[in-house]
């Protein structure tokens, strides 16, 4: 299994950013979150297989139709467990 954290940034909130990247997480089987920043930026922490998470990050890098990211930075993190994937809320 393999974590990442993901900082997402560019045209992201306001356009279902995080609630298609809930139902791209649950299709790739990855679990973790997702939620927007106070920087107008999407921050993620997700834990999978090392193939899903790299198609999930590919998914971030592009975004739902109305998105238009600018820059994905990408952190490998300890191994972390997550039961399912949610959406942060501030």
């Amino acid at each position: 299994m393999k974590t990442v954290h993901l900082v997402v940034s560019g045209k992201v909130q306001g356009v279902y950013f995080r609630n298609t990247a809930m139902l791209i997480a649950e299709k790739l089987s990855v679990t973790g979150w997702i939620k927007n920043t106070t920087e107008a930026n999407v921050e993620a922490m997700v834990t999978g297989d090392e193939n899903a998470v790299k198609e999930f990050i590919k998914w971030c890098k592009i975004g739902p139709e109305r998105a238009i990211v600018k820059e994905v930075t990408i952190s490998k993190k300890p191994e972390t467990l997550f039961d399912s994937f949610r959406i942060l809320r501030n």
